[in-house]
């Protein structure tokens, strides 16, 4: 059985770490049964989705052991309670500063080019808040610009980070869905990872942070290919 990365166990929840590339639930096709859920189960057979990760995303993904935990922090997701940060590496320079921005964009699906996402005014509201870690404008010549940034989605919406980047001009790089050719040839994998996940125990009422950090080498994704 493939290995899994645990971060968190107790009678009532797990919290894993899921690399990129693994679905977190099964996919349709006999090859698309192998994912986080699934490798869960066989060591805790109770346990049960919470949220979900893309596909090409890493990190931290909370799962309930048994129903009665599946509705209380899927309750705890729907109602704002649960604190989600990540990690990502993004075409372009952008200011290094201690405030967060926030990007206010709605939502839909673009359905003629589907399972892709869009901004449209007439989507759902959906707002991100972003600081930037590190920038390489001043990289000497030969090297790309890039900016090592912290996300916190505030709203869930499907591919939101990925979309709400891009459309103020800074696609993830190695975004194979969004990204360009040139931004997608930067790095092996989407350069996102879901780093931190805090929110109070259902059952203990103890307030949990768990980390994960990505371990992206910002100062090797700055050369170019």
């Amino acid at each position: 059985m493939p290995d899994i990365d645990l971060i968190h166990e107790d009678a009532h929840l797990l919290v894993l770490n899921k690399p990129a590339g693994l679905l977190c639930v099964p996919g349709r096709g006999e090859d698309k049964q192998d994912c986080l859920s699934a490798r869960a189960m066989r060591r805790w057979p109770d346990a049960l989705v919470v949220h979900r990760l893309d596909m090409a995303t890493s990190g931290l993904v909370l799962m309930a052991r048994g129903a009665a935990m599946q509705r209380a922090l899927g309750d705890a997701f729907a109602e704002r309670r649960v604190h989600k940060r990540y990690e990502a590496i993004v075409d372009g320079a952008m200011p290094v500063q201690d405030e967060w921005s926030v990007i206010d964009a709605p939502l839909m699906a673009d359905w003629p080019n589907r399972p892709l996402q869009k901004v449209d005014p007439a989507g759902k509201p959906s707002l991100t808040r972003w600081r930037a870690l590190s920038s390489s404008s001043s990289a000497p010549d030969g090297k790309a610009e890039a900016t090592h940034l912290l996300l916190e989605p505030l709203t869930g919406r499907s591919h939101q980070l990925r979309v709400h980047l891009l459309s103020i001009g800074h696609p993830i790089l190695g975004d194979a869905l969004y990204g360009s050719a040139d931004v997608q040839a930067r790095a092996p994998r989407l350069l996102l990872h879901a780093s931190e996940l805090g929110f109070v125990h259902p059952v203990t009422q103890q307030s949990l942070c768990l980390q994960s950090p990505s371990g992206f080498d910002f100062s090797r994704l700055t050369a170019r290919p």
